[in-house]
């Protein structure tokens, strides 16, 4: 059954939102963001494939309505993008209880595709796991970061997989180091380097824990740009302890602040949306400065990051 109001809304939004893209050479946007109450999910397009996911509603108190809720949105989402059913992907998220949500991988195929975006190439994958490789809330943040590269040694925390990284080289970075705990995400990291005809030697790919690395890399190097975008969460048995970036980012910022270069800056960006910064962070030798609003994308409502940049004087 198609949903007209949801229906007409899609189409509008994606009419408007795919002029701005392909002024902006973008191949992946944000459709849909529970703008209806009675609608609560997310809509991304990537080329001519879109994933939604669909979050629980209270009202569907049995299994039965949930599924004729779900068939209803997925046959209006088909019908509004003019898309085969095959290159929609659907995900469901339950609401967060514990950490049942965090990170879960499906069995199905892997469909991986190459998308672009401000004339770099990444590949994301739709459906092996809850993000596709490239969080497109950060595309600002990104250009932010190839913008202030130019000469510069760039260290790229929980880089995931190397899309800051790959801003940077484009911004003619001095180096990049890319430092994540999944070797996975290492390998992936690689491969858009690859997509990008990037191959210097002094671009590094580490798979570390991040904490031991910027510990260990005291003694070693300093970096004039540091991209620190960690987890809101993470229990990973990889870590001696688990993270909360509400509770733990002033450490990690301190350690971020000990390996940075005179005059560097550090790009600080959280999901969390009860986040605070530490009032103890600040000291006359640090300069800190709120940019979300510079680096919320046209396709996002505000609130979807926060954003800061930490300067030594």
């Amino acid at each position: 059954m198609i949903i007209q109001d949801l229906k007409n809304r899609l189409i509008k939004r994606s009419k408007q939102l795919l002029q701005v893209a392909r002024k902006q050479d973008i191949m992946c946007y944000r459709i849909y963001d529970k703008d209806l109450p009675d609608y609560p999910f997310i809509l991304d397009r990537y080329g001519d494939h879109a994933i939604v996911w669909i979050y629980e509603r209270k009202i569907d108190d049995s299994p039965e309505r949930k599924i004729k809720f779900d068939e209803s949105v997925i046959t209006t989402i088909l019908d509004s993008l003019g898309i085969q059913q095959t290159h929609l992907h659907i995900k469901h998220r339950s609401r967060q209880r514990g950490l049942t949500t965090q990170y879960q991988k499906s069995n199905l195929a892997k469909p991986v595709l190459i998308v672009k975006e401000n004339h770099l190439h990444f590949e994301v994958n739709l459906t092996n796991y809850l993000d596709t490789g490239l969080f497109l809330d950060h595309r600002l943040t990104r250009l932010k970061c190839k913008q202030m590269a130019a000469g510069k040694r760039v260290l790229n925390l929980f880089s995931y997989t190397g899309s800051f990284s790959c801003y940077a080289i484009a911004g003619h970075a001095l180096s990049t180091t890319s430092v994540d705990m999944s070797n996975e995400y290492s390998k992936w990291t690689a491969r858009n380097f690859d997509l990008n005809g990037f191959s210097r030697s002094a671009d590094r790919i580490i798979t570390a824990n991040c904490f031991s690395f910027l510990k260990q890399e005291l003694s070693r190097n300093r970096y004039d740009l540091i991209i620190c975008d960690p987890p809101t969460f993470s229990n990973s048995k990889k870590m001696k302890r688990s993270f909360s970036v509400d509770h733990d980012h002033l450490e990690l910022l301190r350690d971020c602040l000990a390996l940075l270069a005179p005059s560097g800056t550090i790009i600080f960006s959280t999901n969390s949306r009860r986040f605070k910064l530490s009032p103890h962070l600040s000291d006359s030798s640090i300069h800190i400065q709120n940019v979300t609003d510079q680096t919320i994308p046209f396709d996002f409502k505000s609130g979807c990051h926060s954003c800061w940049t930490i300067t030594r004087n």
